[in-house]
């Protein structure tokens, strides 16, 4: 398996080392993946940590954006209204979100032990969810809490894989396997350079849809999609940053990932939850009492700057959700029984940019 770039793909920016979330200065991805056919168990636990496990208390600015809301993200009202969030940021499927949020929350008092009695420390972790109920046995609530812990424990700043590993285990994008997809790109302004990565956890889409470079190559592949005409899936971002950004601007950050999912042709539709979240790990957010700045300090890119970091932000949601896609393998459905979810292969989808590349524009779109 290749990513999207090994295959050639027309990608813009410049992706930084990894071309992983990883390569923003402090971010680490940990992942429990659980596959066992017999039993039709196929999920498991993204952890993404925004701070060094000793500094997993100092707050993060961040923003929230839904382009259709059927889903959950815990945490995200405080986010919307501080602009602030802290400690971990988990992803799973739809019935596991109870399980890592407890989970959680006892590694961290596990950790903080002194905050948590001197300070009355309060935690609103954030996890996120999809749905992957076709692939796994969902409602078996497979995921227990030492796929969490070691999620957390196993978090690497470096190379993690991607395609059916971890929360991606059992989703399925455009009515082929899903999973876990990221990439970043390099920026070049003003006190940079900066580094802004992406992670998705893709689910969503009908294959009808799928378009890459414009091209419908859904329409060309054929075959009968999963979904039966109804998309049924989600998707998550999460999107970190070490550029110095306010929550304004990073709720702004966040809605241009709804321009990278569409890029592919979603449309976001009635029973998808795709819901996106930006965070920088540059200025911390303010601490919590017991001594209170009465004045913070403050540090921003300006917004003229900030151009850039949506061309970024799109970019990276693209090739995330093409990298989740193109590193996975074909699945068996656990319901119904006996049907074979695909996987994208990128031969094919080569294949079918050149033929549309000599046609021409006025060449047949299927």
């Amino acid at each position: 398996m290749k990513r999207a770039r090994e295959w050639g793909l027309p990608l813009q920016g410049e992706p930084g080392p990894l071309n992983l979330i990883t390569d923003v200065p402090g971010i680490a991805v940990g992942l429990s993946t659980l596959v066992d056919p017999a039993r039709g168990l196929r999920t498991g636990v993204t952890a993404i940590l925004p701070r060094p496990t000793a500094d997993l208390l100092t707050p993060w600015w961040a923003g929230i954006s839904s382009l259709n809301g059927n889903g959950e993200m815990t945490g995200s009202h405080w986010i919307q209204d501080a602009g602030w969030g802290q400690g971990p940021i988990l992803l799973t499927n739809t019935a596991s979100v109870g399980i890592a949020h407890h989970t959680v929350v006892g590694w961290l008092v596990e950790r903080f032990r002194t905050e948590v009695a001197e300070e009355h420390l309060w935690l609103l972790p954030v996890v996120a969810e999809t749905y992957d109920g076709v692939l796994n046995d969902i409602m078996g609530q497979h995921v227990r809490e030492e796929h969490v812990r070691g999620a957390l424990d196993g978090a690497v700043a470096g190379a993690f894989p991607l395609g059916s590993v971890g929360g991606g285990t059992g989703m399925i994008a455009y009515e082929c396997k899903g999973g876990t997809g990221s990439a970043s790109r390099v920026l070049d302004l003003v006190g940079g350079p900066y580094t802004l990565g992406t992670l998705v956890q893709a689910n969503h889409g009908r294959l009808d849809q799928f378009q890459v470079a414009g091209v419908p190559v859904g329409r060309m592949l054929g075959g009968k999609g999963v979904w039966s005409g109804r998309e049924a899936g989600s998707i998550i971002v999460v999107i970190a940053t070490d550029a110095p950004l306010l929550p304004h601007q990073l709720q702004r950050v966040a809605r241009r990932a709804g321009l990278g999912v569409g890029r592919l042709g979603a449309i976001g539709g009635n029973s998808s939850g795709d819901i996106f979240l930006a965070l920088s790990t540059a200025t911390p957010a303010p601490m919590a009492p017991p001594q209170p700045l009465a004045v913070q300090p403050l540090r921003c890119l300006t917004d003229p700057l900030l151009d850039p970091i949506y061309q970024a932000v799109i970019d990276t949601t693209e090739e995330a959700v093409l990298d989740a896609m193109l590193m996975s393998e074909a699945a068996p459905s656990f319901r119904p029984k006996g049907r074979i979810v695909p996987a994208l292969d990128g031969e094919e989808l080569v294949g079918m940019l050149r033929t549309q590349e000599r046609a021409g524009p006025a060449g047949p779109a299927s």
